[in-house]
């Protein structure tokens, strides 16, 4: 296994004190070690905003920890869910006494944890109302749609809603539009290294490309023969308006996601067809970003997601915010000089 690791077996923990060290400007540990805050949390008079998931996916999730984004986040170990302790004391660590949203990927063992941590506080008068993220158009059963790359625009929107004092419940009211107007659909191109076991946890033929795969590189839709660039945005745009209806004169927020193996000039080629194929059909880009926002390890391949946005909605976008690992955020989701803490 060619990585930069000293044990496989402690390779998580090892990355995430990396990482609180390379922001401790940002971010502090809780005692429990898997969970983090922003080093400002909990802020009086506004809601907190936390989220989890499997380590593996960085920068999502503790890289998004800061200020006008997330106050608290759980990890827990490569593609599995933290613990019900490790949301428990993120919960704690961004409750300023108007109550926590936490919002997080569609899948049974996270939504256990999170259901089993909000009974832990509750008892403790700490509200928590959930958001389950459920983006991802590779599942047609509704019910079963899995969380994908559109969570980072929930965190950007929740953040920024609470930044400007939202109550709890309104907190919550804007982030299920923006999640009832969101979808994503992921291509992968060759599957990503487990560091537990030094391989991959499934093959991606050469030649063959799979539509609709998860972070985890698991349950794809479809596989099939490998694609041009254009046949290939054709296909995901194509995925995501079977899902979510956009007509003449919308206003949409473009994402284009690496899955941690994919050069951005890749990403820049697909993003020319997406942007071609939205304006034919009379679609405005209101704001486009392509990098790696939400990987999975180093598997080769991409997400799309696209937002349909109104006015609110762009007011949240707009909002500037500093989550640790993306700096740029600071000017790059507006033009704004001010902000609020």
């Amino acid at each position: 296994m060619q990585k930069f690791v000293n044990q496989k077996e402690k390779m998580v923990d090892e990355s995430i004190a990396g990482f609180v060290n390379c922001y401790k400007n940002t971010v502090e540990r809780l005692e429990c070690e898997r969970s983090l805050k922003y080093s400002q949390a909990p802020i009086r008079e506004k809601v907190g905003i936390v989220t989890g998931g499997g380590w593996g996916h960085d920068p999502a999730f503790m890289g998004y920890l800061g200020k006008n984004m997330l106050d608290a986040v759980a990890i827990g170990n490569t593609f599995s869910p933290p613990s019900a302790e490790a949301f428990a004391a993120a919960f704690r660590a961004a409750d300023a006494g108007r109550g926590v949203v936490c919002l997080f990927g569609n899948f049974p063992q996270d939504i256990a944890s999170v259901n089993a941590a909000v009974s832990l506080v509750s008892k403790e008068g700490i509200v928590v109302k959930t958001i389950i993220s459920n983006d991802d158009v590779a599942e047609t059963d509704q019910s079963k749609r899995r969380g994908a790359t559109g969570e980072v625009l929930l965190w950007k929107i929740a953040g920024a809603a609470a930044a400007l004092r939202y109550s709890l419940e309104d907190v919550v009211l804007v982030c299920q539009r923006a999640l009832d107007n969101m979808r994503t659909i992921a291509v992968g191109l060759a599957s990503c290294i487990i560091p537990e076991i030094g391989r991959p946890n499934y093959l991606i033929e050469r030649g063959t490309m799979e539509i609709g795969v998860s972070h985890h590189g698991l349950m794809s839709k479809e596989t099939c023969k490998l694609r041009s660039a254009q046949e290939t945005a054709e296909i995901m745009l194509a995925n995501l308006l079977q899902s979510i209806t956009l007509t003449s004169g919308d206003d949409v927020l473009v994402m284009l996601s690496g899955l941690g193996n994919t050069m951005l000039s890749e990403l820049y080629i697909l993003y020319n067809h997406v942007e071609d194929a939205l304006r034919d059909r009379d679609i405005n880009i209101y704001r486009s970003m392509a990098g790696n926002y939400f990987t999975s390890l180093d598997m080769m391949g991409a997400t799309l997601t696209i937002l349909r946005l109104d006015s609110e909605l762009k007011e949240l976008i707009e909002l500037p915010a500093f989550p640790a690992a993306f700096d740029q955020f600071s000017s790059g989701w507006s033009q704004k000089t001010e902000s609020i803490q």
